[in-house]
């Protein structure tokens, strides 16, 4: 099924945090996107948002108005000597899935990337997302690793691969 005629794709605003934060609690709540085990209070969603500058952007997905998902760069390992590196997430609501609007929120975050002049961007995957893996795999990333049973969730262990895309070597001394 394709994505809504009326979709955008665009930069978050503190106006989308309920409906982000609703979509994220449900993956809690439902599944394996996120190990988080506990819902994040909508403080909690404030303080994430506003560590989230133009190095580190957030979209959203819309249709009618209204939030159906949403991506993210996150700074990695929180060391400066990985300023060229962010970590991406993207979650789309339920009734939204396998429509293409992850590819989208993909891409918008992958082109922020190139267009901080970021050499490489990776996300940390269930493996048991098939889905997401290939969709990752399309847009050329590889998987750089594996975790198995790391993380508990649901009462079963959960597995993860990070892969990692490359982009254009920034220019820096």
């Amino acid at each position: 099924m394709p994505p809504p005629a009326d979709l955008v794709i665009r930069r978050a605003t503190e106006g989308d945090l309920d409906a982000i934060n609703a979509i994220y609690n449900r993956e809690v709540r439902e599944g394996v996107a996120t190990w988080e085990l506990d819902e994040w209070p909508a403080e909690r969603r404030i303080e994430w948002f506003q560590e989230h500058d133009d190095k580190s952007p957030v979209f959203v997905a819309t249709s009618g108005g209204r939030v159906i998902g949403f991506s993210y760069l996150s700074t990695y390992r929180g060391r400066r000597g990985y300023q060229y590196t962010r970590e991406n997430t993207i979650m789309v609501d339920t009734p939204y899935q396998r429509m293409g609007i992850g590819r989208l929120l993909l891409g918008a975050a992958i082109d922020a990337g190139r267009a901080l002049g970021l050499r490489t961007i990776v996300a940390w995957i269930t493996s048991s997302n098939v889905g997401s893996v290939e969709l990752h795999r399309s847009f050329g990333y590889t998987v750089i690793g594996e975790e198995i049973e790391t993380g508990r969730k649901f009462g079963e262990w959960q597995s993860a691969v990070e892969m990692q895309l490359m982009l254009d070597r920034p220019d820096v001394p």
